[in-house]
């Protein structure tokens, strides 16, 4: 699919406005939970290495909260204790 959009003139003098809009509709799509890693990777054509840096470098890839934290530290005990 091919989108076209008007640009105001010094958005148009960017070095690559078309990219830096695609990278803004990635970002908003993760951050939305529209899209994933790999669709993020897709969308700009990274591979799933690239993608993951492009991700850490403009968002929080490891956003847990103290709950989800406190959560996963219960289970790898009570996981420990079965081996």
């Amino acid at each position: 699919m091919q989108i076209t959009a008007e640009l105001p003139e010094d958005i148009a003098r960017h070095p690559d406005p078309g990219r830096e809009a695609l990278e803004a509709l990635a970002l908003e799509g993760y951050r939305s939970h529209q899209l994933t890693q790999f669709g993020v990777g897709q969308l700009l054509g990274l591979s799933r290495i690239q993608a993951e840096d492009f991700l850490a470098s403009h968002v929080d890839l490891y956003d847990y909260s103290a709950e989800e934290l406190e959560a996963e530290a219960d289970l790898l005990r009570r996981l420990h204790r079965q081996v």
